[in-house]
C-alpha cells in the first residue's frame, strides 16, 4: 500500500511531485524517502513520504558522504593547500612500496591507487575509523599497479584522501568539513553525528525485495572478487551494509567514504553551496574548479563496479544530467548532484535499502522531471 506524500513544491514544479508520488505509491514497502531540490539556491521541491520519515529525519546516506569529502579536497586544491600533481608520498611519507610512491594526489582522489581494502578486511569498529584504515593501507599491496587502472574504493577512499588532508592541514577531513562547510552553511549533513540533532536519527531499513527480485538475486551468482573485496564482503562474516550504516561507531566518527548522516535537505544544500552559494555566503567552488571536478578523469571500465567513464575528480559523473554536472549516489538508493548549467542542486535519500543497491532507479524519472522544469525556466 502506498503512503501519503508530504511537503511542498514551488509553482511550476508540480511535475516533480507527480513523479515522486507515483514512485512512492508504487512501492510494496514504503521507501521512507525524502526529495529536496534547489534551483539557483532557492528551495523548489521539498517532499517526503513514509510511515516513519519526516521532513527533517536524519539517516545514513552511505556514499553520498563522498560528495562532501570530495568538496573538501576540491576546496583545499582551489586554495593551493593541496597540489593535485604532487605525489601522495610527499604529504604522507609512509605511503610507499609497490609503486605507491609514484601515485599523485589527483590519481588517488580519482580511485586509482588500487588500495580498495586489505586481504583480511575490517571489522565494523575498524572501518569506522579513517585514521586506522589509512594506517593499515599505507604500506599495503595494491590490487593493481597504482595509476594504471581505476576502481571504486567503496569504503576507503575517504580514509586515503582524508589522510592527505590531515598531513597538509593538521586537521582531519571531518574537522575541515565541519569548520569550512557544514557549520557555516548550516548543512543538515554530518560526518560524525553530534548530540543535538541525534534525536532526529532513524536507522536504515533492510531491503524488502519482491518475489521476482528475490529470484534475480538468487540467479545472479557470487559477485566478482574485486567487488567483494572493495565492499568488505571477503571477510568472515561479510560486512552487512545496513549494519554498517546503523553501527553506533559509524554514526560517532562519520567515516568520509560512506558514514555520513543527513537528510535530503542537507544533500541539496551541500550542492547548492558548492555551485552558487547559500544563505548569503558565496559559492564554495570557483567556476574553474567546478569544471575541474566534473571533468572526466577515468576513461574506460571501472575495475570494481560495472561502470564506464565513472569519475571526475572523485565525484561520480552524472551522465543522465550532463557533462558539467557532478555528484555521488548512496548504496541505499540515494543521490546528490549539482548541475551548474541549470543551477539545480538535487538531494534524494531513502531509508529502506532499494533493490539491488546503489543509485535507485527512481532517480531516473525524478531527475528527468527536475531537469525538464529547470530547462523550461
Amino acid at each position: 500500500m502506498g503512503v501519503t506524500v508530504n511537503g511542498t513544491v514551488a509553482a511550476g514544479w508540480e511535475l516533480v511531485r507527480d513523479e515522486f508520488e507515483a514512485f512512492v505509491a508504487g512501492e510494496s514497502a514504503s521507501p521512507e524517502a525524502q526529495l529536496s531540490v534547489r534551483h539557483r539556491g532557492e528551495v523548489v521541491v521539498d517532499l517526503w513520504g513514509g510511515e516513519d520519515t519526516g521532513a527533517d529525519t536524519l539517516t545514513g546516506v552511505f556514499s553520498i558522504t563522498k560528495g562532501a569529502a570530495h568538496l573538501v579536497v576540491a576546496l583545499l586544491a582551489q586554495e593551493g593547500v593541496l597540489d593535485l600533481e604532487r605525489p601522495v608520498v610527499s604529504y604522507w611519507p609512509e605511503f610507499t612500496g609497490h609503486g605507491k610512491e609514484r601515485l599523485t594526489v589527483r590519481q588517488l582522489v580519482a580511485h586509482g591507487s588500487g588500495l580498495i581494502n586489505t586481504p583480511e578486511g575490517f571489522s565494523y569498529e575498524e572501518i569506522a575509523d579513517d585514521a586506522l584504515v589509512a594506517a593499515r593501507l599505507a604500506d599495503a599491496r595494491p590490487y593493481w599497479e597504482p595509476g594504471t587502472a581505476y576502481g571504486y574504493h567503496a569504503f576507503v577512499i575517504g580514509a586515503l584522501t582524508g589522510e592527505v588532508v590531515r598531513r597538509a592541514t593538521g586537521r582531519s577531513l571531518q574537522e575541515v568539513y565541519e569548520e569550512r562547510l557544514r557549520a557555516p552553511y548550516g548543512l543538515d549533513l554530518y560526518m560524525g553525528l553530534p548530540a543535538e540533532p541525534a534525536g532526529r536519527w532513524k536507522p536504515v531499513l533492510e531491503m524488502a525485495p519482491t518475489p521476482v527480485q528475490q529470484e534475480l538475486l538468487a540467479a545472479g551468482g557470487p559477485p566478482p572478487e574485486l567487488l567483494r573485496t572493495a565492499f568488505n564482503w571477503h571477510r568472515e562474516p561479510p560486512m552487512d551494509l545496513v549494519g554498517y550504516a546503523n553501527h553506533p561507531r559509524v554514526r560517532e566518527l562519520g567515516p568520509a567514504s560512506a558514514g555520513g548522516i543527513g537528510s535530503a535537505r542537507g544533500v541539496s544544500a551541500l550542492y547548492a553551496a558548492a555551485i552558487g552559494g547559500l544563505n548569503g555566503l558565496p559559492a564554495l567552488l570557483e567556476p574553474r574548479t567546478v569544471e575541474e571536478v566534473a571533468r572526466p578523469h577515468t576513461p574506460g571500465a571501472d575495475a570494481v563496479v560495472p561502470e564506464e567513464d565513472h569519475f571526475g575528480l572523485g565525484f561520480e559523473r552524472q551522465h543522465a544530467v550532463g557533462p558539467e554536472a557532478f555528484g555521488h549516489c548512496g548504496a541505499s538508493g540515494g543521490l546528490g548532484f549539482a548541475d551548474p548549467v541549470t543551477g539545480v542542486a538535487y538531494g534524494y535519500t531513502r531509508r529502506r535499502f532499494g533493490f539491488p543497491g546503489g543509485v535507485g532507479p527512481e532517480n531516473g524519472p525524478l531527475t528527468a522531471a527536475v531537469l525538464k522544469v529547470a530547462r523550461g525556466l
